[in-house]
């Protein structure tokens, strides 16, 4: 391959390696090794820049990627961006963890972001003369369900919180949002989704509910890198 036609971004850098039109992007480039090493037949490294993993391999026959993406709107809108308009990616699964805001949800339940209500200012780009309702990619939210379901696993559908703040001056806020019928708090979605929407794109958010903020429950760092693998198989089987 001449160098000409080797794409890259300062950021993600195959040398030629593939990039599948299906990604899974957890926020931590080890779980994104864990889930290549796990899963995967015949993976490939595509990259490895500023410790952000990505891999590529087969999945039942389909060529899959996986690759981190950090956390917070700003890490996985540069991320998503790059992979949809740079290497043509079609499918982008976010699988991550999710702290509980409803009395009904515990700990290991999968959350399906059918949309992503947030506190982030990222839609005042696209100067829209209004409020914008991110929302999944109905295929993959379907999928997601059906797959949850045939596995007879706790589920949840609906809007979560994709916030700015990890630590909030504002002790009453999450209060607030759970008020309104939101499900959890995490901290990517919404650039995922508003990305995706904009390049006609499909997105989803698959999340494991790794803390109850209210019981003050929660797993453990390990836990989360390795043992949430219901929800990399339904990642897995939609992609």
């Amino acid at each position: 391959m001449s160098k000409a036609n080797v794409k890259e971004t300062p950021h993600i850098k195959p040398q030629g390696a593939e990039i599948a039109k299906t990604i899974l992007l957890p926020g931590d480039p080890l779980r994104a090794k864990f889930i290549a090493e796990t899963f995967l037949e015949d993976i490939v490294q595509f990259n490895e820049v500023r410790g952000m993993l990505g891999y590529t391999g087969t999945y039942k026959g389909k060529r899959i990627s996986v690759m981190g993406t950090g956390m917070g709107t700003p890490s996985m809108a540069l991320y998503s961006w790059e992979l949809i308009h740079v290497f043509g990616v079609k499918n982008l699964i976010r699988i991550g963890s999710c702290g509980a805001i409803q009395d009904n949800m515990n700990l290991y339940d999968i959350v399906l972001a059918m949309g992503a209500s947030t506190d982030s200012e990222y839609v005042r780009q696209f100067h829209l003369p209004g409020h914008y309702a991110a929302i999944a990619s109905y295929d993959l939210l379907e999928k997601a369900k059906r797959a949850a379901d045939e596995r007879d696993l706790p589920v949840h559908v609906g809007n979560v919180l994709s916030s700015d703040v990890f630590y909030n001056a504002d002790e009453t806020a999450l209060k607030k949002w759970s008020e309104m019928g939101i499900l959890c708090a995490e901290m990517e979605t919404t650039g995922l989704y508003l990305n995706a929407a904009y390049a006609g794109v499909n997105a989803l958010t698959i999340m494991t509910v790794s803390d109850h903020i209210f019981r003050h429950e929660q797993t453990t760092p390990e836990e989360r890198q390795t043992a949430f693998t219901n929800m990399m198989e339904i990642a897995l089987e939609i992609g």
